[in-house]
């Protein structure tokens, strides 16, 4: 067989498989969670093998003590989210008052020199541009939610992904050397390569940006909290957990809760204290969490993870979105992979006869 007529056996079993996961995605947001749950805590289980456990027993054990604490996390912390929640929707109007009142002698400080026709004009040209990015991301928004949220989801959520993480936990070996005696021997170790530097780059990206979501959430959530800051709990979670979208976390963070602290406060210097908060958070995270926990060589660029996310939403809803980190990844790899085959090759290095 040529390697022609392979690659196009492969693209054809690729474009199936995007086929099916586009056409099931309903009811495949257990199964991508188990699964991602799983590659995320195999080291674990590796670490466990080593000092003795079986394969089954490690799997047990990682589990059950991760669930557990999920929920046990959930629990303590879903009643007073929830209350905050409430509270924030309720006082939304008033900030928005709150700071049209405040921003309004700005405003017309700062376009005193503009007139009124023209000042109309930029008014409504900044609120076509902001309703159509708020229409993008009701869109997405909408697409998650009817995607992965309504009952039966959730329930599956709860019930399945439990259950799918077990099995993959535990069978994962397995499955990877399964799939690796599928490999066409000729191009095997090509493939090894290729998908080692998928696995460092989700490692580096999954693993490492989880992590300093988790420490940038908490640090928000304990700052703003004992700062005084009204649903600071609710605000710094948020921006700790969205920091996967590149910048976006902390924007929406720092912007609320300065709107917050404007209204509650006061007081500017409370005002500059909560903002000194989100500036410690990035100097940590850019100085030590992200170098430390991710990497330099995760290799996707900040738009790449954007734009992936936002494509992920809008074509298959939660499930989009869980796997549009790995698609990317395993794109961008490819890409290289491919770049660099151009590269080294005669269509690149071929002179201009003409």
């Amino acid at each position: 067989m040529t390697a022609k007529r392979q690659l196009q056996i492969w693209v054809f079993g690729f474009a199936i498989f995007i086929a099916f996961l586009y056409v099931f995605h309903g009811v495949m947001t257990p199964f991508v969670a188990g699964m991602l749950i799983a590659y995320f805590v195999d080291p674990i289980a590796d670490r466990l093998e080593d000092w003795g456990l079986s394969r089954l027993w490690a799997t047990s054990v990682i589990t059950v003590l991760f669930f557990v604490l999920m929920i046990g996390l959930v629990s303590t912390i879903l009643p007073i989210l929830s209350t905050q929640i409430l509270g924030f929707a309720e006082r939304v109007p008033s900030y928005y008052e709150h700071l049209r009142t405040f921003t309004e002698p700005v405003i017309s400080q700062i376009f005193s020199g503009v007139s009124d026709t023209n000042l109309k004009e930029m008014g409504a040209t900044a609120a076509s541009f902001t309703k159509q990015a708020l229409d993008v991301v009701a869109k997405v928004i909408e697409k998650v939610l009817s995607g992965g949220a309504a009952i039966f989801d959730l329930i599956s959520i709860i019930v399945l992904t439990p259950l799918v993480t077990f099995y993959m936990l535990r069978d994962w070996d397995v499955m990877v050397a399964r799939i690796d005696g599928w490999l066409p021997r000729a191009h095997a170790k090509v493939i090894r390569e290729q998908c080692t530097l998928i696995d460092e780059t989700l490692a580096g990206f999954v693993r490492g940006q989880a992590s300093v979501c988790l420490i940038l959430g908490s640090f928000y959530a304990i700052g703003l909290t004992v700062l005084g800051l009204e649903f600071g709990l609710l605000v710094g979670l948020g921006a700790g957990i969205i920091s996967f979208i590149p910048y976006f976390g902390t924007i929406v963070g720092f912007g609320v809760s300065i709107a917050i602290a404007v209204v509650q406060f006061g007081d500017w210097v409370q005002v500059a204290i909560v903002a000194g908060v989100f500036g410690v958070g990035q100097m940590l995270e850019g100085n030590f969490l992200t170098p430390k926990l991710v990497g330099e060589k995760v290799g996707l660029h900040p738009v790449w993870v954007i734009f992936a996310l936002m494509a992920g939403g809008s074509l298959a809803g939660f499930t989009g979105i869980l796997l549009a980190v790995p698609v990317a990844a395993v794109i961008g790899v490819l890409v290289r992979f491919g770049l660099k085959q151009y590269l080294n090759s005669a269509m690149y290095a071929s002179k201009d006869t003409n």
